[in-house]
């Protein structure tokens, strides 16, 4: 039996873990916090991370929601860009989701917490291995997965590194309980976009569910140019209510249902190069990277997590169509990463739009936007989401 180590239990180790160990691997899943959790917030699926997995035996259908066309606004409300023939995503709770994962896991994957990867052995003589310092795990495959500032992608591909995209965003999930009722004219999704500044809202189901899951409410998500914030939660919330204040509904009302408890801050960043390869063969094995520690793209398009299922899904069927780890490996690199450089790239043009800041710049903008059919922001979203897993027309 073939055996993979898998450095990180976020959404793409966790789909990695689940995907290699029902395909017959031995996989031991190591996580350096102390126990595995999802990060709260939501997170949008969308066509193609569905389809990933769906591919990995990962079902959506009782904790997502549709996300409702929502066209683009400016912040006094009035539209930037109408409600086009984009393809939507899904809506979920990112604690439902890590839910699913956990599920998917199986029976038969060990799972090691309060284990922090320093070091990896990646010679050609001695089997793959990654160290903490105490323990060393040596596998067939390992599978980094441990986020955008991964130790071992610092180790393989140390020409890329992470940097800052300009912004940070703070996502929040209100719960039914404390959800403002949202003006008839609001719709069930929506997003505003002003001078460096983005609000997205997204309802998660009926009001007191969302699909069979007890996590429902409202979500959303705000962008602001500038680092990450210091502060506490409690200043950073003061913070967006400045920062917001005078926006068309709903922003307002759900920043003012919002406790400090809710918020998750994330800093916008992007990896830069991308690393030349995503597999690295390596003493008959070898290693691949997954998830952000592959690729970190700045989140103009929300296709992070969805990436991160498209690398585990192919990372799957290339290794179960081949008993050679090594050239699944370099297979791994040819499919993934033209792909991801693909959206990466139009990720990067839809930044221009949205982080515009200055009054001429930001009118600008704004005029072309506004001449601009509503297609062509149809088109970039499309070019994302045209993706199915490996095997499949």
């Amino acid at each position: 039996m073939r055996s993979a180590v898998v450095v990180g239990a976020g959404v793409a180790g966790l789909a990695a873990a689940g995907a290699l160990a029902r395909s017959d691997w031995h996989v031991t899943l190591i996580e350096r916090g102390d126990r595995l959790r999802g990060n709260g917030g939501a997170l949008l699926i969308w066509p193609n991370g569905a389809a990933a997995l769906d591919s990995l035996g990962v079902s959506l259908s009782d904790i997502a929601v549709p996300l409702a066309a929502g066209g683009l606004r400016r912040p006094d409300g009035r539209w930037l860009v109408e409600p086009g023939n984009a393809p939507l995503p899904l809506v979920v709770h990112a604690d439902d989701l890590h839910d699913a994962l956990m599920a998917g896991l199986g029976d038969k994957l060990e799972i090691r917490t309060s284990m922090n990867a320093t070091s990896i052995r990646a010679g050609t003589s001695e089997r793959p291995a990654v160290s903490t310092g105490k323990h060393l795990f040596e596998a067939d495959l390992i599978v980094a997965a441990d986020g955008s500032h991964s130790i071992i992608r610092r180790r393989l591909a140390p020409q890329s590194a992470v940097a800052s995209a300009g912004f940070a965003t703070w996502r929040a999930v209100i719960p039914w309980y404390r959800s403002p009722r949202l003006p008839d004219t609001v719709g069930f999704a929506g997003e505003m976009l002003g001078a460096g500044q983005r609000f997205l809202h997204a309802v998660l189901g009926e009001r007191g569910s969302a699909g069979n899951s007890t996590r429902g409410g409202i979500y959303w998500a705000a962008t602001a140019p500038g680092a990450p914030r210091p502060e506490s939660a409690e200043t950073q919330l003061v913070l967006l209510r400045r920062w917001f204040a005078g926006w068309h509904a709903p922003v307002t009302e759900l920043l003012d249902a919002t406790e400090p408890g809710d918020l998750v801050q994330q800093a916008g960043e992007e990896l830069r190069p991308l690393p030349a390869n995503f597999g690295y063969p390596a003493g008959g094995g070898g290693f691949a990277l997954v998830g952000d520690a592959a690729h970190v793209t700045a989140p103009n398009l929300a296709q992070g997590a969805c990436l991160a299922f498209e690398d585990a899904a192919t990372l799957r069927a290339l290794m179960g169509s081949s008993r050679n780890v090594g050239e699944a490996l370099d297979a791994y690199t040819a499919e993934r990463r033209p792909r991801v450089a693909r959206v990466a790239r139009t990720s990067r043009r839809l930044g221009f739009l949205f982080q515009a800041q200055g009054r001429l710049t930001v009118r600008a903008r704004d005029l072309a936007l506004g001449r601009m059919p509503s297609r062509w922001l149809d088109r970039a979203a499309q070019s994302s989401v045209d993706w199915q897993p490996p095997g499949r027309p």
